[in-house]
């Protein structure tokens, strides 16, 4: 388990078509530019344990129809601390207390990034209470769950409730973040619980996906095993499917997401490189 983005930025290394020698910048070149991304992030649990499960029909599905990365990992314990990685490349120092330590409120973020290029994001949260509610807990909302929730350099508008994610599509967010609450994630519910949910919520989005410049991305935050494995999932037109050895973990998802749309990469996701083997050529 690597325990400092230091480590991460240190080991994470990809086997691309790219030479390992060239500048990371160089590579952004060779990833798409979807219309929409929708990243889904679930909850403590490892590869192993999602991926063939017969509890998981729909995920594993997901998994045989798309890109799986099959040597992917968390960058740390606990939850919260990962959250941050995939959101602005940070870690905050206590934990999954509220409010977190460390970060601060004006750091540069995906969703700060986007809205400076001219592009969008928005956060999705199942149980938020309102648009930009910034309490701890409410019922099965945990806000140690949603990183969008730390920072100021947002609209009120980038924190909306799940019950506002469109259901006209085409009018998703550049990049849109969903976090089931804590019965719907696999954090308190379970594996079958998760996976119904995934069907119900996602399946109508990853069919529009595929006709409509559309990237889906699922993962955990964490996986409790030795190394902290999780599966990484990318689903739609442009991903080429199959299972890719590399080891990646939240940075490197980051990484991608902000090479695909031009972004200056925040935080530790300046040290890794994108994930750049799994896309169809353009």
């Amino acid at each position: 388990m690597r325990s400092s983005f230091l480590a991460a930025a240190t080991l994470a290394t990809l086997a691309c078509v790219c030479a390992l020698a060239a500048p990371f910048a160089a590579r952004a070149a060779t990833l798409p530019r979807p219309a929409h991304v929708v990243v889904v992030i679930e909850e403590n649990h490892t590869l192993a344990q999602i991926v063939g499960n017969p509890h998981a029909p729909y995920l594993s599905a997901l998994a045989a129809h798309g890109a799986l990365f099959v040597d992917a990992h968390g960058v740390t314990h606990p939850s919260l601390p990962n959250y941050f990685a995939l959101f602005a490349g940070l870690e905050n120092t206590n934990g999954d207390g509220c409010p977190a330590h460390a970060v601060p409120a004006r750091a540069p973020n995906l969703g700060s990034e986007l809205d400076a290029a001219g592009f969008s994001f928005v956060g999705y949260a199942e149980s938020l209470p309102a648009e930009d509610w910034k309490g701890c807990w409410a019922g099965p909302y945990a806000r140690k769950h949603v990183p969008w929730a730390q920072f100021t350099n947002l609209p009120r508008s980038a924190s909306e409730p799940f019950s506002a994610f469109p259901t006209a599509f085409e009018t998703l967010p550049t990049v849109a973040f969903v976090v089931p609450n804590v019965e719907n994630d696999m954090h308190d519910g379970t594996v079958a619980q998760a996976d119904d949910w995934a069907r119900e919520h996602l399946d109508s989005l990853v069919r529009w996906a595929a006709a409509h410049d559309t990237l889906v991305v699922l993962t955990m935050d964490e996986g409790y095993d030795k190394t902290n494995s999780i599966p990484i999932i990318f689903v739609g037109p442009m991903v080429l499917p199959g299972r890719y050895a590399e080891r990646i973990d939240h940075l490197n998802v980051l990484r991608t997401l902000e090479d695909m749309y031009g972004l200056a990469p925040t935080g530790a996701a300046a040290h890794v490189a994108p994930i750049s083997d799994c896309w169809r050529a353009r």
